[in-house]
């Protein structure tokens, strides 16, 4: 099993920043493909980037492209996603995810595991 928690949120005004983590544990080596996942309220759980396991590949919806960066540390088996010119609009509980298959993972349905949520919310 794989274990994921998130920390870094926080309340932060339109235009500031924010640095999310995702500490993973217990069979962390297995990990070959994070990602982070966002949920408004009333709103459907949405992609925001996705990471290979080495760390070389990474995506982005259109939404946080040129102002979120994924990035891993596989030393630390510790993932983060950098957060700049935060809007309101990004105010979401944030989510990481793992999965034990290769490739890029898009989809919520191609994770296994999933941490607990951290609140981010952008005051305007």
């Amino acid at each position: 099993q794989v274990q994921l928690v998130e920390s870094g949120g926080g309340l932060v005004q339109a235009g500031g920043s924010l640095r999310l983590s995702c500490a993973a544990s217990g069979r962390a080596l297995s990990i070959t493909a994070m990602g982070w996942f966002r949920q408004a309220p009333g709103k459907e759980r949405e992609f925001v980037a996705a990471i290979n396991w080495n760390g070389r590949s990474t995506n982005y919806a259109d939404s946080v492209k040129g102002r979120f960066t994924i990035s891993k540390d596989n030393a630390r088996n510790t993932m983060y996603l950098q957060m700049n010119s935060l809007k309101p609009e990004d105010t979401a509980v944030y989510y990481c995810a793992a999965d034990r298959s290769l490739g890029l993972k898009y989809s919520q349905y191609d994770y296994d595991y999933w941490g607990q949520g951290t609140q981010v919310t952008v005051s305007s």
